[in-house]
């Protein structure tokens, strides 16, 4: 199975990607990601065993209790850089905690043998992804029109593991289970 843990969005979060990317998505030929697949990743884990899924749920488990973090989505940008991007993102911003939250699970995995991140942390919800070369003028100066962009906030009192299978539409995510941040 191919596992990642993230933060599911909601509705009116999605909505409002929705209606952005209904613009956007004329203006450049892009693997554009649909708006149900929205997701921010904490963790990718990769190939697991099916039959080594609660020790890796028991794992998650352990990560300490906290208050709910505040979360923004906002802004556009590229990655690496504007200058050869190869994906097109929305911001994320969870304050400190949210990286704090991806350290903390990071160090919960490792000892399943799930190697740590050598990258930091950098919270975004993938819209696109740019594996050819693309004329992008044209989504550039429709980002330029709608910028600054905010998308909403809201409090994340839990995340889940979800399951990655790849299909002919692109992939589909199966959440499989529900951590909660906060004490029951």
């Amino acid at each position: 199975m191919r596992l990642f843990s993230g933060i599911d969005l909601p509705e009116d979060v999605r909505e409002r990607l929705e209606r952005l990317l209904m613009h956007f998505r004329s203006a450049a030929h892009l693997k554009w990601v649909p708006v149900y697949n929205l997701h921010l990743t904490l963790k990718f884990i990769g190939e697991w065993p099916e039959e080594n899924l609660p020790r890796l749920e028991a794992a998650l488990r352990s990560i300490p209790k906290r208050p709910a973090i505040p979360l923004e989505v906002r802004g556009l940008g590229w990655y690496p850089n504007a200058r050869n991007p190869r994906v097109f993102w929305v911001g994320v911003d969870g304050g400190e905690a949210l990286p704090a939250l991806a350290r903390e699970i990071e160090c919960a995995l490792e000892p399943l043998g799930i190697a740590k991140e050598t990258r930091p942390f950098t919270a975004h919800l993938t819209l696109a992804r740019i594996k050819e070369p693309a004329p992008l003028d044209g989504l550039r100066s429709a980002v330029a029109k709608v910028e600054p962009v905010e998308f909403g906030s809201f409090p994340v009192d839990r995340f889940h593991l979800f399951r990655s299978q790849p299909g002919s539409a692109g992939s589909i995510y199966t959440k499989l289970s529900e951590f909660s941040l906060q004490a029951e």
